[in-house]
């Protein structure tokens, strides 16, 4: 097993963060040795320009020195705006209004819009403050941009229970209004991170009807992830011709097997958005028939990407594990015990430490809570049939087996062998740096 200086990691990313801000390229140079192990080995990609979104982003001070941390989009006339949240009983103050604003129409609403995002707080468990920063940041973007305070959408992502200085967003929203560019959106990429080791992005272009459709999207995530969204900030943007009731009818379709087919730790957040916003700017004409089918596809291949990356940047995280159920009397049964598998502390350490201990696997599915027959259970680690028939398969190799888990990449595969549900999740394992970030999170 390869061990990894998360320490000398931590004290490098804090100097390659500072340079993303302006710093040195020397520091720059450093992040191939920073960022994740899993991480894409292309870096950041190349995204298509949506026409019609414009961003920028600011260094505000809200808790990081030295880094980008505020962000703002603009979005052209006419753009409709969907988007799904995290299910929190404890939400955030900028959650609870979004989801009123855009239940209240917003989304549909013909005027620009837009979306501001701070990272380092996250304007949670604050009270009424919390509620008069979201006012006071919404009114400032507004008033900046000529909006109605109805088409501002804001989050924030960070330490929960401190309240925001919201006054530090305010005082440089004029200086984020002028900066707005259409190119700039890998800098808003950066200014979302929290404990994030790399930027996160993903793109799509399909064939419309009388012209290219392009889809372009950024996340943040690496830590407190769980279905029901996780501590994920998500904004995804196309220049589509399309009207908020379909935008919003796709985007909760797809959502449950990408986003909420993710996990970390187990954790749902108080703060987790999905905004999926789209311009109209194309010279396509308007989503219908089959390009709309390959729209959708394409926008959850992209949906997808994201939280794969979110995944691979799973705080302390070596391996990318996705675990793939069949066989189950349902499809919910299925998801039951794939979190099971994907969740469980023992399973985590357990492929951490490289070690095909495939008994933690029955485990996990026994305690699911789904319906199981110990003697009709088949597993899988990769190509390599462990166990068959409530017991091990008389030509497993623990060998071989303890050589596949090696690799940075597994799949678990798991049979019930009572019916047809099914369903696949992703997940990392769990290990002794996950402690480190978090035990240090405040201080």
């Amino acid at each position: 097993m390869v061990k990894i200086d998360w320490k000398a990691k931590a004290s490098a990313l804090k100097k390659w963060i500072k340079s993303l801000s302006g710093g040195s390229e020397a520091g720059k140079a450093q992040v191939a040795a920073l960022i994740s192990p899993l991480a894409p080995k292309d870096g950041f990609p190349v995204l298509p320009k949506i026409k019609g979104a414009a961003f920028c982003s600011i260094e505000a001070g809200v808790r990081y020195k030295n880094r980008k941390d505020v962000m703002l989009v603009r979005l052209a006339p006419g753009t409709t705006v969907a988007g799904v949240f995290t299910k929190s009983a404890t939400r955030a103050a900028c959650i609870l209004d979004a989801q009123a604003k855009l239940a209240k129409g917003a989304g549909k609403m013909r005027q620009g819009a837009a979306i501001v995002v701070n990272s380092g707080n996250s304007n949670a468990f604050t009270g009424r403050a919390g509620v008069q920063s979201v006012d006071a940041i919404s009114q400032s973007v507004a008033t900046a941009l000529d909006l109605p305070v109805e088409r501002v959408f804001s989050s924030s992502t960070g330490v929960i229970g401190e309240v925001l200085p919201h006054d530090r967003i305010v005082a440089v929203v004029a200086d984020l209004a002028a900066g707005l560019s259409e190119g700039t959106i890998s800098q808003a990429a950066q200014a979302i991170m929290t404990t994030d080791t790399f930027p996160k992005g993903a793109s799509a272009v399909i064939a419309g009807d009388g012209g290219p459709i392009h889809i372009s999207g950024i996340a943040k995530g690496s830590g407190m992830i769980a279905p029901d969204m996780a501590t994920m900030l998500v904004y995804i943007f196309t220049d589509a011709k399309i009207s908020a009731l379909a935008l919003q009818k796709m985007l909760s379709r797809q959502v449950d097997r990408t986003f909420n087919a993710i996990t970390v730790d187990s954790d749902t957040s108080t703060s987790d958005a999905l905004f999926l916003a789209a311009t109209g700017q194309s010279e396509a004409a308007p989503l219908a028939g089959q390009v709309a089918k390959v729209f959708e596809a394409a926008l959850a291949d992209v949906m997808l990407a994201l939280a794969h990356q979110v995944v691979r940047d799973g705080e302390g995280a070596t391996k990318f594990v996705e675990v793939r159920v069949t066989g189950a009397k349902s499809d919910i049964d299925a998801k039951k015990v794939a979190m099971a598998i994907a969740n469980s502390p023992l399973v985590k350490t357990a492929i951490a430490g490289e070690d095909p201990n495939w008994g933690r696997i029955v485990m996990a599915v026994g305690k699911s809570g789904a319906a199981a027959d110990r003697d009709r259970l088949t597993i899988h680690f990769g190509d390599i049939l462990v166990a068959q028939k409530g017991q091990r398969h008389k030509a497993y190799s623990e060998e071989r087996a303890a050589a596949y888990m090696k690799q940075d990449e597994l799949f678990i595969g798991v049979n019930l062998g009572l019916g047809h549900g099914e369903t696949r999740v992703w997940t990392c394992d769990l290990t002794n740096r996950y402690i480190e970030i978090n035990a240090d999170y405040r201080s």
